[in-house]
Parts: C-alpha cells; structure tokens; sequence
C-alpha cells in the first residue's frame, strides 16, 4: 500500500462535534465468517467500511457465488491482501469446505506467523500444507476436514485470533471441540466477544479454568447488530486528551461493549477525559486533572498501546508499560516503529524485560516531523492527534488507514483539522 501524504494542522484547540464511525471491523469479521458458515442463518447488520471487511465479504460472497473466476485456477489462489484477521478465520473455514484452495497475502502477511493455528487444525484432522515456508502463509488448504480428534490445546499468549478461529468453526465439526488454552490468554475480551456473538446466534458453550467446549450444533436463524468500532473512537480520546478542552460525542457505542477496546474510557480518565453514556452514544469532555497512574497494561487491549503511548509521549508522561508482545508481529514490529517515531519528537522508549519506558527528558514539540507508517493503519490514526501539540505534522501514505477507518481524514476535518494532500 502506498498513497500521497497528508500535512495535518490543528488550529482549533477546543475541538466539538459529532463523530459517526463505522462498525467494528473485529466484530464485522467473526459475523461475516458465522453468516458463511451457517449458511445465512446469520443475519448481519452495520457491517464495518474497513478495508479488511470489504476483503472478507469479497471473498466470501465470490465463494458463495461460485463465480467463473473463483473458478479459473486450481487450486484456487486467494489474496487477502494485509488483513490478518481474514487470514486466521480463513484457514479454519476453508478447512470446512469442499475443494483445496491457497490462501496467501501481502509480503507483510507472509512473515506474520500462522503455524499455531496450522498445527491445531492439523491436530483435528484438517489437511493443510505450506507453499512457502514452514510456519507462514502461503498454506494450502484441502477440505472437508475429517475430524480424528474433538480436542486440541493451542497457547494463549500469542494471538487470540488463532483461538477465535477455532471456536467460530467449533459448532460444525462432527465431533465438536474441547479447546484447552495454555498458558496464560492475551487479548481475552477478543475471545470473550466470540464467545458473546456465537452465543446470539444460538451456539450453547461452557468455559471452565483453561478448557472452552463447544459440542456439535447448528448455527440458530439470528440477526447480529454491529457496533461502532471502539479502536477507531480511541483515537476521538486522544486528540481529546492532548487539546485545551474538548466536547465530542460518538453515537452508537454503550457502556457495555463486546469490544476490548472500550478500556478506552478507563484509560483515559487518567487523563482527564470524561465519558458519560446518554442519547444513545458516548459523550467525551476535558476536564482539568493531573495525571498520576504510572503503569499501564495492554495485555487486554493491545491495539490501544500505540494511541495511548503516544499520547504520553506528547504530554511529557513518563509512564510504564506492559503486554505490548503481541505487538510485534501486528501489520508490522509496533514497538520498533514506535521507537524509530518517537525519537523524531525527541522521546525514547526503552525495552527491559518486556516492560516498556518512556524517557521524555528530551521532548521536543517545537519542530514539525514526518512519521512513517509502515503500512499499518494505527500509526497513522495514533500519531494524528499530535497535530493538537506540534506546529505542524506530515504522515506519509495518507489511505493506510483505509484498512480500518476509511473516513478518518474527512472527519477530523470535520472538527476543525486543516488535512492537505502531498504528493512528494
């Protein structure tokens, strides 16, 4: 991916409005696969605008259709492109289907692990080869998978995409799945909304210490309602916290989201920032409060590390940070690329022992800087609202973040953001 960059500029300090996002792309993914699987027994409504959701749908709906070109090789070759949440729910659900398929991706996508979720599957009966290199896509996928075994153990600490995948197909094997996770579980709310969003559509299951079972059971007829993406609102409560005052209201998101990343509120009222639930959405203030916690931990939520630690940065908060693991094998290494960008503000973040520090002695916000994406949609949209600091601020490869929240430019117009194109 590569496009022009935008110079960005806030003039307005006190920024008010209302900000409509899209439907969570985590959410839209596991319904969209649950819709396919079951045979439109899923019903889903506000599908996500995000890039990697329009690719699922793509995909899916060219299987569906059996169109010619879905036809034309064989194996069949499918793309997904970056996006790493189709990749893990693709290969458990193509293991389900008749025919043998090659499912592959960007350059990135290739260096990103799979073989976790490989060797489950494989222990379950699944017929799946590597193209390429052991343990990475591209993998070749032969179904049906003949289950020889209704019970896997797959670790926890890694990515709980792997587990999501399973669990989404669990329903559907003969046998259905005893799952035993080892280990401590990362990104456990990710999990939590699987097992949320199976459960509205009728799927019974227990979870017990470290063993989820799901038995052999049809998907119920059932209508799954997306809500707005709390990663995408993150960024609302930064620029929140990095502006004079602030007013903005988010329709759609409640208190009691499926979503991990509503941590958000929690987090942010460390900085100040209220959420109040009213009207059928959340309403962000700024109120004056100095900031004291210390450590945060983003084992939980990691795809809020990137905003949150760059808000830090920016208000000279020395904070501590943990659970950022994962985080270096995401659409590209997080915790370097952060590194490498927060030196151009003068700010270091030091490594020990998997624990993360920020030295702010040098800050400087008197100059404008240029940050790199590295084709990940978060570094765009989490150094963005650095605009409300710096004088100026320029970030390359402007429709990255297209993979998650195709509107992000146009709405931070929206609010009083100056946005213009460079094309270098």
């Amino acid at each position: 991916m590569s496009s022009a960059s935008v110079k960005i500029s806030a003039a307005e300090k006190k920024p008010s409005g209302t900000i409509y996002l899209t439907g969570s792309k985590s959410e839209s993914n596991r319904a969209l696969i649950m819709q396919a699987i079951s045979k439109s027994a899923v019903h889903v409504k506000n599908v996500s605008e995000a890039a990697d959701t329009v690719t699922l749908i793509g995909i899916l709906q060219g299987k569906a259709d059996g169109s010619p070109e879905s036809r034309a090789q064989s194996p069949q070759v499918i793309d997904i492109g970056p996006a790493g949440t189709a990749m893990r729910f693709l290969t458990a659900y193509y293991t389900l289907q008749d025919g043998e398929i090659i499912l592959t991706g960007s350059a990135r996508m290739k260096e990103r692990p799979i073989g976790i979720l490989v060797d489950a599957l494989r222990e379950l009966g699944a017929e799946i080869a590597y193209t390429e290199k052991d343990g990475y896509p591209p993998i070749r996928i032969k179904g049906p998978l003949k289950q020889k075994s209704g019970s896997v153990s797959i670790k926890g600490n890694i990515s709980s995409q792997y587990i999501s995948s399973l669990l989404l197909v669990a329903p559907l094997l003969e046998q259905g799945l005893e799952l035993v996770i080892e280990g401590e579980l990362t990104s456990k709310p990710y999990v939590e909304m699987t097992l949320a969003m199976l459960s509205q559509a009728g799927i019974k299951y227990t979870w017990k210490d470290n063993v989820i079972s799901i038995p052999n059971q049809p998907y119920a007829d059932s209508v799954i309602s997306v809500e707005p993406d709390w990663s995408a609102a993150s960024y609302w409560y930064a620029i929140a916290a990095l502006s004079e005052e602030a007013e903005l209201f988010l329709p759609g998101l409640n208190a009691y989201s499926l979503q991990g990343d509503s941590k958000i509120t929690e987090i942010m009222a460390n900085f100040g920032i209220t959420s109040q639930f009213k009207d059928g959405g959340v309403c962000l203030k700024k109120e004056p409060k100095k900031i004291e916690r210390k450590i945060f931990d983003f084992k939980e939520c990691p795809d809020l590390a990137q905003t949150v630690i760059v808000v830090c940065a920016a208000l000279g908060h020395e904070a501590t940070f943990t659970g950022l693991e994962t985080l270096k094998i995401k659409e590209t290494d997080r915790v370097n690329a952060l590194r490498v960008e927060l030196a151009k503000i003068g700010v270091k973040l030091i490594e020990k022992n998997q624990t993360y520090k920020l030295d702010c002695s040098e800050r400087d916000l008197s100059k404008s800087i240029k940050v790199n994406t590295y084709d990940d949609h978060r570094m765009a949209m989490a150094f963005a609202p650095l605009a409300m600091v710096l004088t100026e601020l320029e970030i390359e490869d402007h429709r990255v973040v297209d993979k998650s929240y195709p509107h992000f430019w146009s709405d931070l117009e929206s609010i009083g953001y100056e946005v213009n194109t460079v094309n270098n």
